[in-house]
């Protein structure tokens, strides 16, 4: 196990949440689903805590019950190389959610994402701040961000 895990409490979804990620990124799986018995709380036989993997990083999802939610102050951001990719990811996880702001999105968990274009933190730390201010401001005008529209922002098209 790795020494910080991100740890996701749902209500009643946390086996479906895991599956759905685990469908989207490659390299992902399914690594343990614990139960509740006898004792409960949850029904017996029902998940209690879904372990995954996504890209290398573990994750465990609690069916926790409703006491608690999730919240956009944390997010998953996730470096992407290509628009391919982006826009591949950005689909799935919409599915159901809600699209944000500068690469932010809401999937239908609630769990907030950042879908970033490993192209935008490249251009925002150029050195020239004249370029990186462009990048910026064309950025703060994009839903899903757009590699192409961030480099003729760089070059000031």
């Amino acid at each position: 196990m790795q020494k910080i895990t991100p740890f996701l409490w749902f209500d009643g979804k946390a086996e479906e949440a895991a599956n759905f990620y685990v469908s989207i990124f490659k390299n992902s799986k399914i690594l343990n689903l614990g139960r509740y018995g006898d004792a409960g709380p949850g029904p017996k036989g029902t998940v209690m805590v879904a372990t995954f993997q996504i890209e290398g990083q573990q994750f465990m999802a609690l069916n926790g019950g409703p006491q608690y939610t999730i919240s956009p102050a944390i997010s998953f951001f996730v470096d992407c190389e290509t628009q391919a990719e982006v826009d591949e990811l950005w689909e799935k996880l919409t599915a159901g959610g809600s699209e944000v702001q500068c690469g932010w999105l809401t999937d239908k968990f609630g769990v907030s994402w950042q879908i970033i274009p490993r192209t935008l933190m490249e251009l925002m730390q150029d050195k020239d701040p004249v370029k990186s201010q462009r990048v910026f401001k064309a950025m703060m005008g994009m839903i899903k961000i757009d590699i192409e529209a961030l480099r003729r922002a760089y070059r000031g098209e």
